[in-house]
């Protein structure tokens, strides 16, 4: 009996799973249902030959109108009908489509004898968004550097490299991809449009065996490394791309209030997607079909293949389920009970015992099984309740240890004032300080994580920063900063109050700043008046100054490694604050530089840092220099509005000092309330500052120094000449900036600078 119980719930189980995979389908009426051999279910919908539409869902524009292009053989359906993305499948959730690999290959001589090195993808003005839970970011081949560089519908922008190296072929590690002829790495939630970029050592003796390097965004399950992929990547491995698509932009709750629109049919739930915008729908248990189309899903009638049948009685169909009874009464068997509970030999109702069961005491049984019932409940929730609890604390534990709990423990017990400067928090004081991570209290988002406004139980204000992941492999170092942190003591660093390790991802608590961050103040949204030259100026003494600590003065010389205004906090009297530490790193005593995995923010990124991998205190130098420009300009790094030749503000403010038009980008109220000299030395601080080469730039201490001087000869100064904005074409610093044409996407194949290659 035991066994065909388990075999009921094995067919149970199958059968739900086949209702779950069969669930979606169908096209609308009239309409085709495939493309070659892909099926196109509704609200896809494949369009006529004259490019119409009618057979996709309207609310959500031309994203899934399908084009199903017959000049191949057999026919392939695309997304719309620019033909670049190749539909391979469609799911309720997602949509595979095939991909595309950089490629760079070098033949016996080390020259480029096939160069695809840049490829990019766009789902823009889509419905679709590219899944973070299926696609990672892949790099095969020897001694070659991929960077991914993607942005989401907000055009919030992520930088990701990935790095290969392999000595030889026989050091290739089968299936992992690890580093060793093959890394990976994860992308971020909500990305509509990225471009991998691909850059090779082009070492001789590696021909041999890794001629080729490929990088690729694909469905990290389908891969599974091999050394032969070193050599080439045949094409029946390509790795599809997974999109998740979702219905409109509402979430469920939304949707429902306009009956007109919202499109889950009968017998059907709604659910909110999580990758992107809107909601899908799919047919409750039991039921098949398609929930967009009316009426909805219809049932599934489980009994009516005998083949299939579930129940060894009589089995009645009902909606979205069945029942199984017993044969009646009378009718022969062997005595014995099947798998479903039912007795196949039923005795005669004039005997003995059946008068027994007619007179069976119900209501006592029932009760008391319904008490013994209640029992069982409150035993076991007392017990879930209890193992869990002794879990939780057991995990807190187990973090604390694994996150360098005593570690840092004993290294404040050995540094005087430690204990009385640092507080490790507790995860429950962090959880009641932000109303358990509530979202209204969230202060910024970035790649490396989360960060929440809160309120300690003695009332004091923090920022807690939760972030995304960390390295286990690099906890000591983690708590060594943790430590140098607490101990640095200026006036325009963010304080480290402590820290929680009691979490999967150590949390670190700060004083928390009032006013905002400085990009807000140089770059209004709402129309407000931006702030003074001279407040501009202060700020970027302040912010060189803390720079120059953090360098120089400090216990162990500390790298920001992302210094850019969005880091740079105004308390409320416009004191700049230099925060974020997260990806920041110490110079140990004999060095002068680090080798380290790329990571920063585009637009502020050092080039020398992005191409060799090597991190130094000029690399600090470069981030400050944008912000410098962003203080004279007003414009942001990175910018859409601009032409793409001007997109990326270092290298567009160097080709203006250049060509003499400086004061075209100068920001209007800079040049009223600064002298031209002045404005002018700052810029030309500036510009040495974004220098390419490392080794030619200034150090934070020569900056800060700058700085002073002109600010304190800045006493005297007027305002610019008005006649330097009315002079000619040719004079200096006058020719005007081209318009913008909104062109976004594509790298220039023709330049040689890593500046406007990685900045673009």
């Amino acid at each position: 009996m035991f066994v065909k119980q388990i075999l009921l719930i094995q067919f149970c189980f199958c059968l739900l799973l086949s209702t779950s995979l069969n669930a979606f389908e169908g096209a609308k009426p009239g309409c085709p249902d495939k493309c070659g051999g892909v099926s196109i279910p509704y609200p896809f919908g494949i369009t006529s030959e004259g490019g119409g539409g009618g057979c996709s869902i309207r609310e959500v524009g031309h994203g899934y109108n399908v084009n199903c292009n017959s000049s191949y053989n057999p026919p392939r359906p695309f997304i719309g009908t620019t033909n670049n993305l190749q539909i391979l499948s469609i799911s309720e959730t997602e949509i595979r489509v095939a991909n595309r690999l950089n490629k760079l290959c070098f033949n016996e001589r080390g020259d480029a004898v096939y160069n695809d090195s840049k490829v990019y993808m766009s789902v823009r003005r889509t419905p679709f968004t590219f899944s973070n839970t299926k696609n990672k970011f892949f790099l095969i081949g020897c001694n070659s550097v991929g960077v991914y560089q993607g942005s989401d519908q907000e055009d919030r922008e992520s930088l990701i490299s990935c790095t290969s190296s392999c000595d030889s072929r026989e050091k290739v590690v089968e299936g992992s991809c690890g580093g060793n002829g093959c890394c990976q790495n994860t992308i971020p939630k909500g990305i509509k449009h990225f471009e991998t970029t691909l850059t090779n050592a082009n070492a001789t003796n590696l021909l041999p065996y890794s001629p080729c390097s490929y990088t690729f965004l694909g469905e990290y399950e389908q891969l599974k490394f091999n050394a032969s992929d070193l050599l080439f990547v045949p094409k029946n491995r390509e790795i599809p791309v997974v999109l998740d698509w979702a219905v409109g932009s509402k979430t469920c709750e939304e949707a429902k209030k306009d009956p007109t629109t919202y499109a889950c049919h009968g017998n059907s739930h709604c659910n909110n997607s999580d990758n992107n915008p809107g909601y899908h729908c799919t047919c409750f248990e039991g039921y098949k079909g398609n929930p967009y189309l009316s009426p909805g899903c219809e049932d599934i009638n489980e009994c009516e293949d005998e083949n299939t049948n579930p129940c060894e009685g009589i089995c009645t169909n009902t909606n979205g389920s069945f029942v199984c009874t017993c044969p009646p009464a009378g009718s022969q068997g062997d005595g014995k009970k099947d798998g479903r509970g039912c007795t196949t030999d039923v005795a005669k109702r004039d005997t003995p015992d059946v008068a027994k069961r007619e007179h069976f005491p119900i209501i006592q049984v029932t009760l008391g099984i319904g008490l013994g019932l209640l029992f069982l409940i409150i035993a076991s929730s007392w017990m879930y309740l209890t193992i869990r609890k002794r879990k939780l604390i057991k995990m807190k534990e187990k973090f604390f240890q694994q996150n360098g709990g005593l570690l840092l423990q004993q290294q404040l017990s050995s540094n005087e004032g430690g204990a009385e400067n640092t507080k490790i928090f507790t995860a429950e004081e962090l959880k009641l300080a932000t109303k358990n991570y509530d979202e209204s209290l969230i202060l910024g988002q970035g790649g490396y994580g989360t960060v929440y406004k809160g309120t300690l139980s003695d009332n004091r204000i923090v920022a807690i920063k939760k972030s995304k992941t960390v390295d286990q492999s690099q906890i000591e170092q983690f708590i060594n900063e943790v430590v140098i942190l607490t101990q640095v003591n200026h006036r325009n660093v963010v304080r480290l109050l402590g820290c929680c390790l009691e979490t999967e991802v150590p949390l670190l608590v700060y004083r928390y700043i009032s006013n905002g961050t400085l990009f807000q103040h140089i770059h209004p949204s709402g129309g407000e008046l931006s702030i003074s030259w001279e407040s501009r100026l202060r700020i970027a003494i302040e912010t060189s100054g803390a720079l120059t600590y953090l360098h120089s003065a400090a216990s162990i010389p500390i790298i920001h490694r992302d210094v850019k205004s969005t880091n740079i906090l105004l308390d409320e009297n416009y004191t700049a604050k230099v925060a974020d530490f997260g990806v920041s790193r110490l110079i140990p005593l004999d060095q002068t530089k680090l080798s380290t995995l790329v990571q920063g923010t585009l637009g502020y990124l050092d080039p020398e840092y992005f191409s060799t991998g090597q991190l130094t205190v000029k690399s600090d130098v470069y981030s400050f220099g944008v912000v410098l420009v962003e203080l004279l300009t007003s414009e942001t790094a990175i910018s859409r509005t601009r032409s793409e030749n001007q997109r990326s503000l270092a290298p567009y403010f160097i080709s203006c000092m250049d060509e003499k038009r400086l004061f075209q980008l100068i920001d209007a109220r800079v040049r009223n309330e600064g002298t031209e000299k002045q404005v002018i030395a700052v810029a030309e601080l500036a510009k040495r500052c974004l220098s390419l080469t490392g080794g030619d730039r200034p150090t934070m201490n020569q900056v800060t120094t700058e700085l002073q001087t002109l600010r304190a000869a800045a006493k005297e100064a007027c305002s610019l000449q008005p006649n330097l904005l009315e002079a000619e074409p040719t004079d200096l610093y006058s020719v005007p900036m081209t318009g913008s044409d909104g062109h976004f996407g594509y790298y220039s194949q023709n330049t040689d600078s890593i500046v406007q290659m990685s900045m673009s």
